[in-house]
């Protein structure tokens, strides 16, 4: 009898630990955001050059991206999006304001310490994927974490290779691999580490239409059901209608900020925006 029941209790404890592993594995498990801005940024302004040659690309934005939820961030051409995205991840720094990656200040950072942060808390995925030539795919998806000496979560690991529907091209270099499957190496790379929040600039810019809808997709899916919190600048109203919230800027300034928004009202935003410059 006190056989049966050590047996019992260690079945029931192998059982309980099998369903915690699967909720916090299994994509079904849908996240629900908690409402805590992960980014926030202050009174960011942004100038290039000086004197008369002085040319303002931000003027004073004020922002906070909450987490769990894409943004999409966007406005016509030389509406500063690009340069907010950059001083938001760290890779320039603003004339003026402060910015915070999940609660610390990065404007302040000295370079080896902002490089760690970058390294740790954030994810990137560009236009043109920059992927390395001579590594795998799957080398290049653990390559965050290769350069950080980190050994890979394989439950992890699994799990964003099954998202991103890689499983048959690990041992594949860029060069063997279509642009939608490209991209979609970048994104597990953003993903791999967990980041705080991924950074995403015209992801689908070099995809044909079929393609970027399969990597948008992707990404909502990466919001849905892993809790990622991601910002994208686009100039895509496709590419925008499905995020959570569209922040548009005008001349260095966030001149809307809308909850979810349909392709058509985006565009005529968009349109609008132009038109009145």
């Amino acid at each position: 009898m006190k056989s049966t029941a050590v047996q019992e209790r260690d079945h029931t404890s192998a059982s309980e630990t099998l369903d915690r592993l699967e909720r916090q594995f299994t994509p079904e498990a849908d996240f629900t955001p908690n409402g805590n801005p992960v980014v926030q940024a202050r009174g960011i302004t942004r100038t290039y050059g000086k004197g008369d040659a002085a040319v303002p690309a931000l003027a004073g934005v004020d922002i906070d991206i909450t987490e769990g939820r894409l943004t999409a961030i966007m406005g016509p051409s030389g509406s500063g999006k690009s340069t907010l995205m950059h001083i938001l991840a760290g890779l320039d720094q603003p004339t003026a304001g402060n910015v915070w990656i999940d609660g610390t200040e990065i404007t302040h950072l000295k370079e080896k310490r902002l490089t760690q942060l970058r390294r740790d808390k954030i994810g990137f995925i560009f236009q043109s994927f920059n992927l390395l030539a001579t590594l795998t795919a799957d080398e290049n998806i653990v390559l965050p974490l290769s350069l950080a000496r980190r050994k890979a979560d394989e439950a992890w690991r699994r799990s964003v290779i099954e998202a991103v529907g890689l499983q048959n091209r690990l041992t594949h270099r860029p060069a063997e691999l279509s642009g939608g499957q490209q991209q979609r190496v970048a994104v597990a790379r953003a993903l791999i580490t967990r980041p705080a929040v991924l950074f995403a600039d015209e992801p689908t810019g070099n995809l044909d239409s079929r393609t970027g809808g399969e990597v948008l997709d992707l990404l909502r899916r990466s919001v849905d059901e892993f809790g990622q919190t991601i910002i994208m600048v686009t100039h895509d109203a496709g590419a925008a209608s499905i995020a959570d919230r569209v922040v548009f800027l005008k001349d260095g300034r966030v001149e809307l900020d809308e909850d979810r928004m349909t392709r058509d009202h985006i565009y005529d935003t968009i349109k609008n925006l132009e038109v009145a410059r």
